[in-house]
Parts: C-alpha cells; structure tokens; sequence
C-alpha cells in the first residue's frame, strides 16, 4: 500500500512511499555496473616519478611510454625502435604541432630515456614533456 490511512476519510497520507526510489537507484546502480567495465581504459602500469610542477597538456599528442625493463609502448600499443620512429614521422606529416608526452618508469635507465627523446626529436617532433606525478 502506498501508505497508512487514517480512519477518518478527510486525513491525509503522511508516510512517505519509498519503494520508487528504490527501484530507480538500484536501476541506476545496475547499469552503472554493466558499463563500467566498458569506461576503464588499459593501461600499462609504470612507476611514474613525482614533481611539485607538473602539468597537462592538450591539442595533438603521442603517448609513448618506457618501462622499466626497456619495453616502448607508443599510444598504448608495443612497438620497436623502427615502429615508433615511422609512426611519429606519420603523425608529424598529419599535424606539424604533434606533440610527445614521454613516461618512463622510475627504475628506466636514463640513457633508455634520452634515447627514447632522441627518436621523437629525430622524427619530427620539437615540442615534448616528461609525463610526472605532482607530489601531494
């Protein structure tokens, strides 16, 4: 019933009817659940270091990625010496302002990340920032 009724006729309901909102919150949280697992987006797990200034950037952006063992990853995908330099060479062709944001882990050699650097800038690419958490 959708709430107490007095005995008399002219009293009003006074509870309040709480099954609808049970049934549309627990709808919403239903298709929440199906569709989250369509929202997290892979990613490749690296140990990003901390600066106090770090920033974002936006517009046309190469997302290369090294991992600690030396493994290049460019927008989410595996990818040789060969594959990264031919790939940034296309974005290049497509827009002259492409950008590369560089994540290295941690634990990467520095002389794997210069070198990493060095193959962006070789293909084209004048602007680039190194991908760092913001300490807290």
């Amino acid at each position: 019933m959708a709430g107490k009724l007095s005995q008399g006729e002219d009293d009003l309901i006074s509870d309040i009817n709480v099954t609808p909102l049970v049934d549309v919150v627990l709808v919403l949280l239903i298709i929440f659940m199906v569709t989250a697992s369509y929202i997290v987006k892979e990613s490749i797990e690296v140990d990003l270091p901390r600066a106090a200034a770090a920033g974002e950037a936006t517009g046309s952006i190469l997302a290369l990625v090294l991992t600690a063992d030396g493994t290049i990853y460019l927008d989410g995908a595996r990818a040789d010496e060969a594959q990264v330099r031919q790939r940034v060479r296309d974005a290049v062709a497509r827009d002259r302002e492409t950008r590369a944001i560089i994540s290295a882990d941690r634990k990467a050699l520095h002389g794997a990340v210069v070198h990493v650097i060095d193959m962006v800038k070789q293909a084209g690419v004048s602007r680039f920032a190194i991908h760092v958490e913001k300490e807290q």
